[in-house]
C-alpha cells in the first residue's frame, strides 16, 4: 500500500511523463510530416530534373541503379560511376625462322548507356617493333599513322572533342603500352589491331619467345629533391621524378580474392622453325600441338581462352643432331639491305678449364610483390646458388624491400659455415613492404671493396623487377659497376623483362627467367655454367666491302656458354656481295667466323628489327651524353622512317565521321587488370584499394540474389568456358573492392515504414504509462 503523499507524488510524475510523451509524439508527428514533405519534394525535384540529369550524367550510374553485375569506377560527378569497358584479346603469332610476326586484336565493349573513352595499359615484349595500328568500325578498317608523340596526342584529342572515333597507341616503357579508344557508343564494340615484329631468343640450343599478358603493379618511388636551381635568384629546389609517366603505368588492379579473372585472351602460334623440330612445349599454359610436317607445329591454348594474368612462353629445340649453329637472313627495303645474322661459337678448351675464383654478391628482393610462389622460387634459387660456391670464392647476401640488409657487411670466404649461415638466413626471409631497389643495388656495386687480383666480380640480382624507376637503376649500373658483371634472375609469372634484360645488358651479364618451382634447378644450372666460366669478350663485326657503322647492338655484348652472337645491320644494296666477319676472344684464345652475304636467305621484317635495336642503342647512349634532345631527334628520325612506335613517336587512327552527338558527354574509364598469378593482393597494396569500395552515402554494393549467377554467366561467356571451381569461389567472395551493384530498392518507402513503426511503438509506450498512472490514482 502507498501512503497518500506517495500517491500524490506518483500522480504528479505520471502527469509529467504524460506531458513529455505528448510533446515527443507531437514533435515526432511534425518530423514525420516534414520528412514526408521533404521526400515528396525530393521526388518531385527528381521528376522535374529527370531529363536534365539524363543529359548531364549520361552514361554515369549509381550502384543502386544497376540491374546486373558490373565493374564501376568513380567519375567526376560525386556519387556517380562509370562502367568499365570490357575487353577480349586475340593473339596470332607467326614464327618464320628467327623472326616472329604478331597480331594482337583487342575488342573494347562499352556495356554502359553512355559514350565512353577506354584506356588499356598492356604489355608487349621489350624488343617488339610495333609498326601497325588498325581500328575497325563495322566493315571498315582505319589505318593508324605514325606521328611525333605530341602531334599524335593532339590529333587524338581533337578527334575525341569532335565526337569522332579515334585510337591512340603510345609507348610508356619498351614493354608497357597504352591504347586509348575514344567515343565508344552505348553497347558498342570497337576492334583495334596492333602488329609487331619480334626476334626469336636463343640460348643453349633452345629457341623461345614470350608473349606477356599482364602489366604487374609497379612500385614507384616518390619524387626526390635532386638539386637546387639558383638561376634567376629563386633558390627553390627542383624536384626530379624518378618514374617517367607515373600516371600512365598505374592502372587499376583487381583483388583476386574478391573478383573473377577478366580480360580473356585466346592465342595461336604457327611455328615454322626452318629446321627439323624436336621438343616443343609451353611451360606455363596447357596447349594443343599439331604437326603438319617435320619443321612446322601449330600451337593453340587448350582452353579457348585464358585470363590475362601471366606470361605465355613457348620453347622449342631442334631434332637430335639438327641444331643450327649459324644463320644469315636479308631484306631489301627502299634501296638498302638489312641483314640479320647469328652464330654460336664452338666450345673450346678454355670453356672446359678450371673456373676462376669468384666474388659473388647475391641480391634478393623480398618486397610484397614477391610474396607467395615468387619468394619460394627466389629462396630456392638463391639457396642453390650459395651451395654451388667453391671454397676459394667469396660472397655476400643483400636483401631488400623498403629497407635493406647487408648480411655479412662485405664479402666473406665461401666456407661451409658461412654458406650454411647464409642459406639459413635466406630460407627465413618473408615477403612484405615496398620495392626500394636502388639502395640495394648501390650497396652491391659500391660497398663491397676492390676486386681481388685474378677474381671475377659478379652481382646476381633475384627479383620480379616490379619497379617504375628503371632509368635510375640503369644509370647506376652503367656508371658504377666497375669490373663487376650483373646477372639478373627474373622471378614469377609476369616479371618486368625490360628492366631485367637491359640491366643485364648494361652489366655485361645475362638474364634468366624462372617462372615456376620446377624450373629452378634447370635454369639455375644454366646460370651456374655462365657464372663459372669467363665470357667471350672483344666481340666485333665488320664487312670486308662496306662500312660497319650501322651494326646493332652497339657495343656488342659479351657472350656466355651456349649463347649465340646475334646482330642486325643496315648496308647499301651495292655492298651485298661481300663477307661478314665476326671475331672475339675467350680468355687468350681468339675466335673468328666469316659469312658470305650473298648466301643470306630472304626474310621479311629484318628492317624493322634493325630499327628497333638501333633505337635501343640510342636510348642506352642517353645515359652517357648530356644532350637528350639530340638523342630524341635521332630516335624520332629512325622511328618515323620505319613507322615504329617509340618513346617519342605514336600511332594514331581517326575516323572521318563524327558519331557522338555534341550534347552527349564523354566519360573516361580504365580497363582494369588482373593481379599476376601467384601474387598476394594484400602484400602488394596493404590497406589501399585500387578499385573503389562502396561509395560514401550509398548502400553497400553487395551481391543480391541472382547477381552472382549473372556475373558468372557473363564471365563464362567472355571466357568461352564454364568458370572453374576456383573462379566460382572467388566470385562468391566478391563484395568490397569492386562495386557489384544490385537492383534498386524503394528506399523512400522503407524510411516511411520505419517512421510509422516508431510512432506505433511510442503510442504503445504512452498507453502503458497512462494505464499505470490510472492504477496509481485508484490506489
Amino acid at each position: 500500500m502507498f501512503t497518500n503523499n506517495e500517491n500524490a507524488a506518483r500522480r504528479i510524475r505520471a502527469q509529467r511523463s504524460s506531458s513529455a510523451l505528448w510533446i515527443a509524439m507531437t514533435a515526432l508527428l511534425a518530423t514525420f510530416a516534414a520528412t514526408g514533405s521533404l521526400l515528396t519534394t525530393t521526388q518531385l525535384a527528381r521528376a522535374e530534373t529527370a531529363t536534365t540529369a539524363t543529359v548531364e550524367l549520361s552514361g554515369l550510374v549509381r550502384p543502386n541503379d544497376m540491374n546486373s553485375g558490373a565493374l564501376l569506377f568513380p567519375s567526376k560527378e560525386l556519387g556517380y560511376f562509370v562502367e568499365a569497358p570490357r575487353l577480349k584479346t586475340d593473339v596470332q603469332i607467326d614464327v618464320s625462322g628467327p623472326i616472329a610476326r604478331v597480331k594482337v586484336t583487342q575488342r573494347f565493349q562499352n556495356p554502359s548507356k553512355g559514350w565512353v573513352e577506354g584506356t588499356y595499359v598492356f604489355p608487349l615484349p621489350d624488343d617488339s617493333a610495333v609498326d601497325e595500328l588498325r581500328m575497325q568500325i563495322g566493315d571498315r578498317f582505319i589505318e593508324g599513322q605514325i606521328k611525333p608523340r605530341e602531334e599524335a596526342r593532339q590529333i587524338y584529342e581533337d578527334a575525341k572533342a569532335d565526337g569522332k572515333k579515334a585510337a591512340l597507341l603510345e609507348q610508356q616503357r619498351p614493354n608497357i603500352f597504352t591504347n586509348q579508344v575514344a567515343n565508344i557508343g552505348p553497347g558498342e564494340t570497337i576492334v583495334v589491331q596492333i602488329e609487331y615484329q619480334q626476334a626469336v631468343h636463343q640460348s643453349g640450343g633452345e629457341f623461345s619467345l614470350r608473349f606477356p599478358m599482364v602489366v604487374a603493379p609497379r612500385y614507384n618511388p616518390a619524387p626526390i629533391v635532386q638539386s637546387v636551381e639558383f638561376n634567376g635568384g629563386t633558390g627553390f629546389a627542383v624536384t626530379n621524378d624518378p618514374v617517367e609517366n607515373r600516371d600512365k603505368i598505374e592502372p587499376p588492379v583487381l583483388d583476386p580474392e574478391k573478383n573473377a579473372k577478366i580480360n580473356p585472351v585466346s592465342l595461336t602460334v604457327n611455328l615454322k622453325a626452318g629446321f627439323p623440330l624436336g621438343e616443343v612445349k609451353s611451360p606455363f599454359h596447357d596447349v594443343t600441338l599439331t604437326e603438319p610436317d617435320a619443321q612446322t607445329r601449330l600451337i593453340a591454348l587448350k582452353a579457348s581462352a585464358v585470363p590475362a594474368d601471366r606470361d605465355f612462353e613457348l620453347t622449342w629445340k631442334a631434332a637430335a643432331g639438327k641444331t643450327p649453329t649459324a644463320g644469315l637472313f636479308r631484306e631489301t627495303v627502299a634501296g638498302r639491305d638489312y641483314l640479320m645474322a647469328f652464330v654460336t661459337p664452338p666450345a673450346t678448351q678454355q670453356d672446359n678449364a678450371a673456373p676462376a675464383k669468384r666474388e659473388v654478391v647475391f641480391v634478393i628482393d623480398n618486397s610484397g610483390s614477391m610474396s607467395g610462389p615468387s619468394i619460394e622460387q627466389a629462396r630456392a634459387s638463391l639457396a642453390l646458388a650459395i651451395s654451388n660456391l667453391k671454397a676459394g670464392d667469396r660472397f655476400n647476401v643483400i636483401r631488400f624491400d623498403d629497407t635493406m640488409t647487408d648480411f655479412f657487411q662485405g664479402l666473406v670466404p665461401a666456407s661451409a659455415d658461412n654458406r650454411e649461415r647464409a642459406i639459413a638466413y635466406v630460407r627465413g626471409l618473408t615477403a612484405d613492404g615496398g620495392t626500394e631497389m636502388l639502395p640495394a643495388l648501390q650497396a652491391a656495386l659500391r660497398n663491397q671493396g676492390p676486386v681481388a687480383q685474378g677474381a671475377l666480380r659478379q652481382v646476381v640480382f633475384l627479383t620480379d623487377g616490379a619497379i617504375g624507376n628503371e632509368g635510375q637503376l640503369f644509370g647506376e649500373i652503367d656508371g658504377n659497376r666497375g669490373d663487376a658483371r650483373v646477372f639478373t634472375v627474373g622471378i614469377g609469372s609476369a616479371p618486368n623483362t625490360h628492366f631485367m634484360t637491359k640491366a643485364a645488358e648494361f652489366g655485361r651479364g645475362t638474364f634468366t627467367h624462372i617462372g615456376s618451382e620446377d624450373q629452378v634447378a634447370a635454369r639455375m644450372g644454366e646460370l651456374f655454367g655462365k657464372l663459372e666460366h669467363p665470357a667471350m669478350t672483344d666481340i666485333a663485326a665488320t664487312f670486308d666491302q662496306a662500312k660497319a657503322d650501322n651494326i646493332t647492338p652497339n657495343p656488342m655484348p659479351d657472350l656466355y656458354a651456349g649463347e649465340p652472337v646475334v646482330l642486325t645491320a643496315e648496308l647499301p644494296q651495292a655492298s651485298s656481295a661481300g663477307k661478314l666477319l665476326i671475331t672475339g676472344r675467350t680468355g687468350d684464345q681468339p675466335w673468328r667466323v666469316e659469312m658470305s652475304i650473298d648466301q643470306a636467305a630472304a626474310r621479311k621484317g629484318i628492317a624493322k628489327l634493325w630499327a628497333r635495336r638501333k633505337i635501343d642503342d640510342l636510348e642506352a647512349s642517353g645515359y652517357r651524353v648530356n644532350d637528350p634532345q639530340a638523342i630524341d631527334r635521332q630516335i624520332e628520325a629512325v622511328a618515323m622512317t620505319h613507322h615504329l612506335v617509340s618513346r617519342v613517336t605514336s600511332l594514331v587512327a581517326v575516323d572521318v565521321t563524327a558519331t557522338r552527338p555534341k550534347n552527349e558527354p564523354l566519360t573516361d574509364a580504365d580497363v582494369p587488370l588482373n593481379l599476376p598469378e601467384g601474387w598476394d593482393f594484400e602484400k602488394v597494396y596493404g590497406e589501399q584499394k585500387p578499385i573503389l569500395p562502396s561509395p560514401t552515402g550509398d548502400r553497400d554494393a553487395s551481391l543480391p540474389a541472382g547477381t552472382l549467377q549473372q556475373v558468372a554467366m557473363e564471365t563464362a561467356e567472355m571466357m568461352a568456358a564454364a568458370p572453374t571451381a576456383k573462379t566460382a569461389s572467388l566470385l562468391a567472395k566478391r563484395s568490397v573492392g569492386v562495386n557489384l551493384p544490385q537492383t534498386a530498392t524503394p528506399a523512400d518507402r522503407h524510411i516511411l515504414i520505419g517512421l510509422m513503426m516508431m510512432l506505433i511503438a511510442l503510442a504503445a509506450v504512452f498507453w502503458l504509462r497512462l494505464r499505470r498512472a490510472s492504477i496509481f490514482r485508484r490506489g
